[in-house]
């Protein structure tokens, strides 16, 4: 029999491709100075596919015709953390698997383990942690207040032993925590490097896939909030979720990135308490900072994070700039986007603002990716730069073409009905969002605009 051969391989830290032998620049994405030697030896796992997929990793085996595939919906079961179920699309998938990511501290671990300890008594779940001890696990539990309701442990970081132990246990949910420091005898690098991280989400991956496990894996970020290790890890799973928070606050942000069982840039808020993470049922009424007296710059638009409508708060600072180039700072929003509404501004409104820095800011650290908050932001900075208030019962969104005209966002209607259940009596919008006769939100009034210059009229002439 032919001897098994330890081959060297040359992966990048970057994008995880690899190479036969050692250059300067990655051929895949570019970076120079990123790759690493890799030991690999062939394994079992390896022959059979696992980290490059094929008939066992996904589960099924031979062709099949498309009519054929069964076509009943997902069977969900929910972990009764309502804002995790949102972001999740309803529930836990049998065979799912959910990558975790977000910054050291910010709740990944304290979730997981107040989901999984909610599902145990129904459904079995084993806890890894190849961080912490399980004395210390044991004593985030009792801090968190989780009842020891079938939750098992299991202080692990050998991929091997892992699965071994999970096809004895049996359990329906797995958590990893964390992907970077599981290790494979079958490969001699270390924990946590590229080659590493990927046989062992692959082997763990294509478990879940055989088992029906749902699988969840806590992932580190980089300096730049991207998960570290291979971008390959991102395409493995099903879902990808982030946790964001501005620093020093108290409210997390759980967004999901990807999801293949439900809607992307789903949306999750949750308070970080001494006794764990609180869901936020209502995250518009904390988003929205009620003032005494109407400020100028201040404007509140409605966005939509996945299947749910946001009311925000978006305040704009317009002064005198000391430079020879004003400055363009926006937090939460599109800087590049903000430079090119400044300029529709002016040339389809006449409000220059050439000699003044403009600042735009989204309170509550929430970045809002979507065109509605174009209207609202123009409307806030003229606010500021001429020193007179929008009236505190106002929400504005719309879209800003560089015509100068109001383009019409997507669910109008639920974004309408949002700003009603929250109070507001008036609704500035593009005017193919506005209802039909007799269908607006019972004590809102909606006025719709098709120009920049006519919304600036109108709020000139309201009454603050």
């Amino acid at each position: 029999m032919a001897k098994s051969r330890v081959k060297t391989l040359f992966v990048c830290t970057a994008c995880g491709a690899s190479s036969p032998q050692w250059a300067g620049q990655c051929a895949e994405c570019g970076e120079w100075n990123t790759l690493e030697e890799q030991v690999q030896a062939p394994t079992a796992a390896t022959s059979r596919g696992s980290a490059r997929g094929g008939s066992q990793y996904a589960g099924d085996s031979g062709v099949v015709s498309l009519s054929e595939v069964p076509r009943d919906a997902e069977t969900r079961f929910p972990t009764g953390i309502g804002e995790f179920d949102r972001v999740l699309g309803g529930g836990l998938v049998a065979g799912g698997v959910v990558l975790l990511g977000g910054d050291p501290g910010i709740g990944k671990s304290t979730l997981l383990l107040e989901a999984v300890a909610r599902v145990a008594g129904r459904h079995g779940a084993l806890y890894v942690t190849g961080e912490e001890s399980l004395r210390q696990v044991g004593m985030r539990a009792e801090r968190l207040g989780v009842e020891d309701d079938g939750l098992k442990l299991l202080a692990e970081t050998r991929v091997e032993a892992i699965i071994e132990m999970a096809a004895r246990e049996r359990p329906e949910v797995l958590v990893v925590d964390s992907i970077q420091t599981i290790h494979s005898d079958a490969l001699g690098s270390a924990p946590g490097g590229v080659a590493q991280v990927r046989e062992s989400a692959a082997q763990l991956v294509q478990f879940a896939k055989r088992s029906g496990t749902v699988l969840f894996l806590v992932g580190h970020v980089t300096k730049e909030g991207q998960l570290a290790g291979p971008r390959v890890l991102e395409h493995m799973v099903d879902t990808v979720l982030y946790f964001e928070s501005d620093s020093g606050s108290r409210y997390r942000l759980l967004r999901a990135v990807k999801n293949r069982f439900g809607a992307a840039n789903e949306l999750g808020v949750f308070a970080m308490l001494d006794t764990g993470l609180k869901e936020v049922k209502n995250p518009s009424a904390i988003f929205l900072s009620r003032h005494e007296q109407p400020v100028p710059g201040s404007a509140i638009l409605v966005t939509r994070e996945g299947t749910r409508p946001l009311l925000l708060e978006l305040q704009a600072l317009v002064a005198e700039s000391p430079l020879s180039n004003p400055r363009r700072l926006a937090v939460g929003l599109d800087g590049n986007r903000l430079g090119m509404l400044l300029a529709v501004l002016q040339r389809h409104a006449g409000v220059s603002t050439y000699g003044e820095d403009v600042f735009v800011n989204v309170v509550g650290g929430v970045r809002v990716a979507e065109t509605a908050s174009d209207l609202p932001a123009l409307l806030a900075v003229v606010s500021s730069l001429r020193d007179r208030p929008i009236p505190q019962d106002w929400v504005i969104f719309g879209e800003v073409g560089l015509a100068g005209e109001i383009r019409p966002v997507p669910n109008g209607a639920d974004r309408l009905a949002e700003a009603a259940r929250h109070g507001f009596r008036r609704a500035l919008v593009p005017m193919k969002n506005c209802p039909a006769a007799g269908q607006a939100p019972k004590g809102l009034d909606v006025l719709g605009v098709e120009r920049l210059d006519a919304a600036l009229e109108i709020i000139r002439e309201a009454d603050v």
